[in-house]
């Protein structure tokens, strides 16, 4: 009887396993190929034979490369102050310069238009001259909108560095300046190539910033929004899409190949840090800066939004909330809270099953199945966005909610996917073993053992998904319509009508339901933790 139970438990992992990978095959592979099939040699020598196609190339490449340098040297700055001094108050910190990551890309353009642009808040109080749209603008709100991803890499990778080295170079006398040259370089080596093309792409894939602020300094980005949207044309576009998809696909393959080949050969060990005041206060000079930085669009666009008449009048009125909800802003913020949810529910019941079969099973589809998992991270946003209408345009759930959901599952599944994969792999492999042994089901292990000792991940991949999904604008740009269309999308068209006070609405909405998860998350993670904590100390008693 126990041999028939285990034979018909390895039959449905099986069927489960392939069906996964039918399903991604179809929602990930599929659109990318019939992507790549539409182009044509026609589209193809239209593209390249334009008068601006060097220009353009040169565009995203200048202001991409020029905002992931600046990005680097900030994050690494910060990252370096929240781990490599004494300052105070990380988690607050470490909450303030976070927030750029909860407000769409194309709002960092927004409010460098509210700061700096020709009528702006700064502008005027400054009396600045020069202008805010083009290069200066794509680069600036690039940075805002990238730093924040860069700074808990940087963080995540410092964190869990050994010190003793830097204690024993201390020791010899070794200047800091050498102890960065030969300690911390070597050190940081696979993880700022990672992290530098993990940025390149997310800057240059991103049309969100140069769409509000780059003016006639245009790139690939808006080149491929303004080809589909704005005129239908799929040939140019799938060209430029191909163009998007070589820097992402770069990231993407050094990744997997240099898995399993860093160089990070320090053991872990805790940081013990000496007193040092300059130090300390310098660390705190810049956490508070670069947070004024982070907070001054943020201040911008509360001020905007209850302005009577930006920006002539500043006096307070909930006119422009009442503008954005004349406007169905309430009916897209619903669709976009509903996209979430599902997306949040649907994706983490999907990434915990995925990451399970892969990591917790032992057989050669696991590994097909887990390329297939981790290849939509090599698929930027508005390719991805453009391989579902081709795929899906004519079909039973275009220009539905269905599909908005399926294209923010399949494009942010694999961070969450690794979350899950990385968790159970740490866990004692013979579990499932052992519990066969002793004729406990496979169900009770996962469901007494697995998903317990996961459930931070768990909350945490809830949040990415949710968070992500309210605040995207890339991919569902080309699929939404008006009925089901995010509230993220309104704010390009807010501004594009000069209704910058209901565009700020729309940004403070979507930032403060963010806030809610993902404060309503830390509450629940630091709830886990304390439990646990008190669990270990009553043990140890």
């Amino acid at each position: 009887m126990k041999r028939i139970r285990h034979f018909v438990l390895h039959y449905r992992l099986g069927i489960t396993r392939i069906f996964l990978i039918i399903f991604f095959a179809c929602f990930v592979i599929l659109p990318l190929l019939r992507m790549l099939f539409h182009i044509t040699a026609d589209g193809l020598r239209t593209v390249f034979s334009e008068e601006g196609f060097g220009i353009l190339i040169w565009n995203s490449l200048l202001s991409a490369v020029t905002a992931t340098v600046i990005t680097l040297i900030l994050s690494y700055t910060l990252a370096a102050c929240m781990e490599r001094s004494n300052i105070k108050y990380r988690g607050f910190w470490g909450i303030i310069l976070v927030l750029p990551m909860l407000i769409p890309s194309i709002s960092h353009g927004m409010g460098l238009v509210v700061l700096l642009g020709n009528n702006g808040l700064l502008t005027r109080l400054l009396n600045l001259q020069g202008n805010i749209y083009g290069f200066q603008g794509i680069v600036a709100g690039s940075v805002m909108y990238a730093f924040p991803v860069a700074f808990l890499m940087f963080r995540d990778v410092l964190r869990y560095q050994d010190y003793t080295p830097y204690q024993a170079a201390k020791v010899l006398g070794i200047p800091p300046y050498r102890q960065f040259t030969a300690i911390t370089l070597p050190y940081l080596k696979k993880p700022l190539i990672s992290i530098t093309l993990a940025i390149l792409t997310m800057i240059i894939t991103d049309y969100g910033v140069p769409l509000m602020v780059g003016g006639k300094f245009k790139t690939l980005s808006v080149a491929l929004y303004q080809e589909v949207i704005g005129q239908l044309n799929f040939d140019k576009g799938s060209v430029y899409g191909l163009l998007l998809l070589f820097p992402a696909l770069a990231c993407f393959l050094f990744d997997v190949l240099n898995k399993d080949k860093g160089n990070n050969t320090f053991a872990y060990g805790n940081v013990a840090l000496s007193k040092n005041t300059l130090r300390d206060m310098a660390a705190r000079l810049i956490c508070v800066v670069i947070a004024l930085v982070v907070l001054l669009p943020i201040i911008a666009f509360a001020l905007l939004a209850f302005s009577n008449r930006y920006p002539t009048d500043i006096s307070f009125t909930l006119k422009n909330l009442k503008d954005a909800v004349r406007l169905n802003a309430g009916t897209y913020l619903s669709n976009s809270i509903i996209i979430a949810l599902v997306v949040a529910i649907v994706g983490v019941v999907l990434a915990s099953c995925t990451a399970y079969l892969t990591a917790r099973t032992k057989a050669n589809t696991s590994k097909i199945l887990h390329l297939l998992a981790i290849t939509s991270a090599a698929i930027p946003g508005v390719v991805l966005g453009l391989a579902y209408v081709l795929v899906f345009r004519g079909s039973f759930i275009y220009a539905t909610l269905a599909i908005l959901i399926m294209v923010n599952i399949i494009r942010f599944i694999s961070s969450p996917y690794l979350m899950m994969y990385n968790s159970l792999s740490k866990l004692n492999e013979n579990l499932e073993d052992v519990g066969h042994t002793l004729g406990v089901s496979r169900f009770r292990i996962v469901m007494d053992v697995l998903i317990p000792q996961s459930l931070s991940t768990i909350m945490e991949m809830f949040s990415y998904f949710f968070v992500n999904s309210m605040m995207t604008i890339s991919a569902v740009s080309f699929l939404s319509t008006t009925a089901n269309k995010p509230i993220a999308l309104m704010i390009n068209q807010f501004e594009a009508q000069m209704q910058l006070g209901a565009a700020a609405i729309v940004s403070l909405a979507i930032l403060f339901v963010n806030l809610i998860i993902k404060g309503t998350i830390g509450i629940g993670k630091w709830s886990i933790q304390k439990r646990r904590n008190a669990l270990h100390k009553a043990d140890a008693e």
